[in-house]
């Protein structure tokens, strides 16, 4: 089961854990009030599970590649790091499964907190458009992921603020709805 919780306001290493002291977990409800949405897939056959075809179907994830980040293989690795770590949303959903290693997304909570959400093998999120949210590798260094998306894929971040954004508007709209 993934594991997320409020983060603390130290500017120690994006990769370790950040956790607040006490400790604030965020369970899967809240997730899904923010729009976040989870599954537990077999991440050994991702190639051939029923389970995620039957997802990707619903969903209409029709688009998918496989990226490996980490020192040996992203090109640019540094400066990727950097700009995946950087506040921004998307005027699509961001959808990640996770096949190998490890790694956080941060998402805002309905107050403007950082909810970071541990992801590992076989853990698949979907981010709603519009929600703001990072991506930073934990102390392993190493994620292998299934990135899908509904049609083309859309690379394009809008670093905050993008508060003029309609996927943002709409977005803000759906956090109301939800309260």
């Amino acid at each position: 089961m993934v594991e997320a919780w409020y983060m603390d306001e130290s500017s120690e290493d994006q990769r370790k854990p950040h956790r607040l002291e006490p400790s604030r977990p965020a369970d899967l409800e809240l997730l899904r009030q923010l729009g976040v949405i989870y599954w537990k897939l077999d991440a050994d056959k991702y190639e051939n599970d029923p389970e995620l075809e039957k997802i990707r179907k619903e969903r209409n994830y029709s688009w998918m590649d496989i990226i490996t980040i980490s020192k040996e293989k992203l090109p640019n690795y540094e400066e990727k790091i950097k700009i995946f770590y950087e506040e921004h949303i998307h005027l699509d959903d961001e959808v990640r499964y996770i096949l190998e290693g490890s790694g956080y997304f941060d998402v805002r909570d309905k107050e403007d907190k950082w909810i970071r959400i541990f992801m590992e093998k076989g853990d698949m999120v979907t981010l709603p458009a519009g929600i703001y949210h990072r991506f930073t590798l934990d102390e392993m260094n190493y994620v292998k992921a299934m990135r899908l998306f509904s049609g083309e894929p859309v690379w394009i971040a809008y670093n905050r603020p993008a508060e003029h954004l309609d996927a943002r508007v709409q977005y803000v709209k759906f956090l109301t709805q939800t309260a």
